[in-house]
């Protein structure tokens, strides 16, 4: 009597490493919103919270919007090293990127996704260039939305007056100059739209970390 053929196994999955997907763009651009909804529709994201000296907007809540902190608290930080990255944005107030935030979901494969000023990115990318597991997560978007479109989500937001509207787009302007540098670009449409370029992106990413987590 033969012996029963041993039972063929499924073959190994493909390893993949963790992504993070970094969203630039001007304000009004829709970067946030994307976040949200990418978060809302794969559980496996997580958001990255980013921390500000600026006060909280009508609806924010600090740890869910942004890690709000006061000015002695952000430097006490900084000086601590508990920043990726960080910056004076528009000469008012401070931005940056705790590294508890990104390094440690990263490490335990925990896909991200954040949004973030074309200025944190660039900091982000030096960073990157000495830390491999980073390197290997990130992939940088840049949101490119018309003049007119622009202006006019800035508008319908009702959360800026005119001289701020004018500065705002003083720096999109600068931002949009930027956007060559970014591993891929969507065109701002509707907001459907933009979800499916960014589920597009998404897949590519995966592959890239695939690949990656094979080397």
């Amino acid at each position: 009597m033969t012996s029963p053929a041993a039972p063929r196994l499924p073959a190994d999955p493909v390893r993949r490493g963790p992504v993070l997907l970094v969203i630039a763009g001007p304000a009004g651009s829709g970067k946030s919103t994307l976040c949200d909804r990418l978060v809302h529709e794969r559980t496996e994201f997580g958001r990255v919270v980013t921390a500000t000296t600026r006060a909280p907007r009508d609806g924010e809540v600090d740890g869910v919007h942004y890690h709000f902190l006061t000015p002695a608290v952000f430097d006490a930080r900084v000086a601590a090293g508990e920043f990726l990255e960080w910056a004076w944005v528009h000469g008012q107030r401070r931005y940056g990127t705790p590294s508890s935030s990104v390094l440690e979901p990263l490490s335990r494969g925990q896909d991200l996704v954040m949004s973030i000023d074309v200025q944190g990115v660039d900091s982000l990318r030096r960073v990157a260039a000495t830390n491999p597991g980073l390197r290997r997560a990130m992939t940088t978007i840049f949101i490119v939305v018309d003049h007119e479109r622009l202006v006019e989500r800035m508008r319908g937001r009702a959360k800026d007056h005119e001289e701020e509207i004018a500065r705002r787009m003083a720096t999109a302007e600068a931002e949009l100059r930027e956007a060559a540098k970014f591993d891929f670009t969507i065109e701002s449409r509707t907001r459907d739209e933009d979800f499916a370029a960014l589920l597009r992106i998404l897949e590519r990413a995966r592959e890239r970390a695939a690949a990656e987590s094979q080397k």
